[in-house]
């Protein structure tokens, strides 16, 4: 598989895009704004070079910066995807913009082309629906940030043939990952249990039990977790999380999903987490 386009360049859409281009794939970038592909090119240059000073050891990390950049073609136009043979799509957890964006992929894509669905919680049987190839449509989780993360969880719709699950399979191997497969259901196996569980952390801060960082202390120190639930709420985004949440609550019809009005409230604020600087902790920018 040489070609794969990954559509959408916030933050684990240039993760995996550098992830791609690290491991000799060329990459066709693409999102609707020029200044998020700007600014994702740049975070890539970055990282790469963060990565080479610190000697590390992943697929890539000792090639020159620029070929590893040479082989990334960002683009406003989707039509340029009519060259790959596998698409990811990582746009925002808004049934809206993504079933749209699936409408444009069906039209433009080549019909061999498989899609992958990278969401936290919206059914991929549902995003498969909305095409005219449901047995080429499957979910592939990735985890921030994805150039360090191992393994990513693969979805399998009710419509995915077995030959899409081993296309997917093939890829994060030649991305040197494992893929893990479950079944689809909304939020899958990480997000079901995370998105409650960091909904509930949130809920003990907002009731006075705890401040978020006693909460996290408790993970880190007492279970061994290299970040605490508010903490990694922060580094995912405070919106993406509360997004996932209302899915999730939708879904199941469930109140345990009820999401927390601390988390609401930091949203309406702008406090989105690492990305804005302030979450449920205080980052430098």
């Amino acid at each position: 598989m040489r070609t794969v386009g990954v559509v959408g360049a916030g933050t684990i859409g240039r993760g995996l895009a550098q992830s791609l281009a690290m491991t000799g794939h060329e990459v066709v970038l693409v999102d609707i704004a020029e200044e998020a592909l700007d600014d994702a090119l740049a975070q890539i240059r970055r990282d790469l070079r963060f990565a080479r000073m610190l000697g590390a050891q992943s697929a890539g990390a000792h090639e020159p910066v620029d070929t590893v950049l040479e082989r990334l073609r960002p683009t406003t136009d989707h039509a340029e995807l009519k060259a790959a043979e596998f698409v990811v799509e990582n746009v925002v957890e808004d049934w809206d913009v993504k079933s749209e964006v699936y409408r444009i992929l069906d039209s433009v894509c080549p019909e061999e082309t498989v899609f992958a669905a990278n969401t936290s919680c919206v059914p991929i049987t549902r995003i498969g629906a909305q095409t005219r190839r449901p047995d080429r449509i499957l979910g592939m989780h990735f985890m921030n940030p994805v150039p360090l993360k191992p393994v990513v969880e693969v979805i399998r719709a009710v419509h995915t043939s077995d030959a899409t699950v081993e296309t997917a399979l093939r890829l994060l191997s030649g991305m040197g990952k494992e893929g893990i497969v479950v079944n689809d259901s909304p939020g899958f196996v990480s997000n079901r249990v995370m998105m409650l569980a960091v909904n509930e952390a949130a809920y003990l801060v907002y009731e006075g039990v705890a401040d978020a960082a006693s909460v996290d202390r408790i993970f880190t120190t007492c279970f061994g977790h290299r970040m605490g639930m508010l903490e990694t709420a922060d580094l995912i985004g405070l919106d993406t999380i509360l997004r996932s949440i209302e899915v999730l609550h939708e879904r199941f019809g469930d109140s345990k999903y009820r999401p927390c009005p601390l988390l609401r409230q930091l949203v309406d604020a702008g406090y989105l987490g690492r990305k804005s600087g302030r979450g449920f902790h205080t980052y430098e920018q």
